[in-house]
């Protein structure tokens, strides 16, 4: 079924963020609640991945522009009304990961208030994207394509040509002369990134052999001999390497490698992907449980890293990346701290989110900027990172893996 039945008015948004502003003048900042160590008893992966959907419904996703059809994910929480109306900083590929996980919710067990949520983040995205679907940022389209590519296949929800305008970008973003897509339009930095979810998406929408190529580009040009991590990618011409190894530039390319062993039934994809999965459980984890990252973008990679593993775990029966899963997931769970009942995640899993010594409500905002960069917990890129994995980890369990 079709979802995009509703034409975004441009009288509506500017009468809908005069009000945003108007309110912003008397509005008080939100408040948090109480978080403690007092967490709930153990639950399964299940009621798990459900109460880490509930956290994040709850204290990210808001109205664009108070219009009840068009929904995104704040990206700091507790937030004022300015940061409620999302009219400030822009972050078309975090919209996309809440998307994807609001994917896995509904498919995970259908409701119509899951559908509707995934139908209204989707028109979120695409209203305050202002030009469309696409932008020049060729990871962020090839996020977004993935998404609504599982959309249709999973749920039967369709965004009219909303696929079929990500795929004509990205091919348009072809570089014949370097055999990849920039990171992008214009660029000449040639990323794991972009390229990862670049190749995904060719490989799902019928572009196998631009999504080997892809593959190819990965394997010969970004991948460290040495340790088998990749690097984060390539300037070309001149070659200039960025030597830097981050979660989900593995994530990335482990799922288009499994993708791609599927879709092509040639074994050198599964044997890429088994020794890229052996160097990070080797480099990558601690004690099994997938390394910190930070806030911010990076508060997004070990989620991707995790949802990829999972992946490979069920279309490739890696013991190995079902078991780098489950262990985040229990450390991840572990180690949350509780506010009003929800989860809430740090961005180490593998340590207990930080709780005040004496607890009351939670970070005020006197100095927003100053309480994020203490607090990693506020951001929506850590809590999506959490949301992710233990989807990741109750699908794994679900197929008894």
């Amino acid at each position: 079924m079709d979802r995009l039945n509703q034409e975004f008015s441009r009288r509506s948004v500017l009468c809908a963020a005069g009000a945003a502003i108007a309110l912003t003048a008397v509005a008080q900042p939100s408040q948090a609640g109480t978080i403690t160590r007092k967490c709930a008893a153990d639950v399964g992966p299940g009621e798990r991945a459900d109460l880490a959907e509930q956290a994040i419904v709850r204290r990210h996703v808001h109205s664009l522009l108070g219009l009840p059809d068009y929904r995104l994910g704040v990206l700091a929480w507790p937030a004022d009304l300015a940061e409620r109306s999302l009219l400030g900083r822009w972050c078309y590929w975090w919209q996309a990961h809440l998307l994807d996980c609001a994917i896995d919710a509904a498919h995970r067990t259908r409701t119509s208030e899951r559908i509707d949520r995934v139908v209204a983040v989707a028109r979120g995205i695409r209203a305050r994207n202002i030009t469309g679907w696409t932008n020049r940022y060729y990871d962020d389209m090839g996020w977004l394509a993935l998404a609504l590519e599982r959309a249709e296949r999973l749920l039967d929800v369709r965004f009219g040509n909303a696929i079929g305008s990500l795929r004509g970008a990205l091919l348009d973003g072809w570089n014949p002369d370097v055999g990849a897509v920039p990171w992008r339009d214009g660029d000449d930095f040639y990323n794991t990134p972009a390229i990862g979810p670049t190749g995904l998406a060719f490989a799902r929408l019928g572009e196998l052999s631009r999504a080997v190529q892809l593959a190819d580009f990965l394997h010969t040009r970004l991948r460290d001999t040495g340790s088998g991590l990749m690097y984060d990618g390539v300037h070309e011409p001149g070659g200039g390497l960025d030597r830097t190894v981050h979660t989900y530039c593995q994530g990335v390319t482990i799922g288009l490698e499994a993708e791609l062993a599927l879709r092509t039934g040639e074994s050198v994809h599964s044997h890429r992907a088994a020794a890229l999965i052996a160097a990070v459980e080797h480099r990558l984890t601690d004690e099994g449980v997938i390394i910190a990252a930070a806030g911010n973008d990076s508060g997004l990679f070990m989620g991707i890293f995790a949802r990829f593993l999972a992946e490979a775990a069920l279309s490739l029966d890696n013991t190995t990346a079902a078991a780098i899963v489950h262990a985040s997931a229990r450390a991840a769970w572990e180690n949350r701290a509780d506010v009003n009942g929800l989860p809430l995640f740090g961005a180490d899993w593998t340590r207990p989110v930080t709780v005040p010594e004496h607890p009351g409500t939670f970070l005020q905002l006197a100095d927003a900027s100053a309480a994020s960069s203490v607090n990693l917990s506020r951001d929506l890129s850590v809590q999506l990172s959490g949301w992710m994995l233990l989807e990741a980890d109750y699908r794994l369990t679900a197929a008894g893996r």
